[in-house]
């Protein structure tokens, strides 16, 4: 995302941008951690395991694209930071 295409969105659409953010962060981060808990699951209990081996080798390389929406996050909120501050 272009910070130049942030001046250009109005306080309530920053706002809204904000909020669907948060939301989409917080359920990625509830459904790598619910991935990674039933791949150890399966990887304890089940006697074949090769499904599971796989589906945490998933789940701890999806963990490398968390960054990308916490910095959109932090766009967002630093755009938000100086109209405020301007007004």
């Amino acid at each position: 995302m272009k910070v130049s295409d942030l001046k250009n969105k109005s306080i309530n659409e920053l706002k809204s941008k904000l909020w669907i953010n948060k939301i989409v962060s917080f359920s990625f981060v509830v459904v790598l951690s619910l991935l990674c808990v039933f791949s150890i699951y399966g990887l304890v209990v089940k006697e074949d395991t090769s499904t599971f081996i796989a589906l945490f080798a998933v789940a701890c390389s999806c963990w490398s694209f968390l960054p990308i929406p916490f910095n959109s996050l932090k766009k967002v909120k630093t755009e938000l930071k100086l109209r405020n501050s301007s007004n």
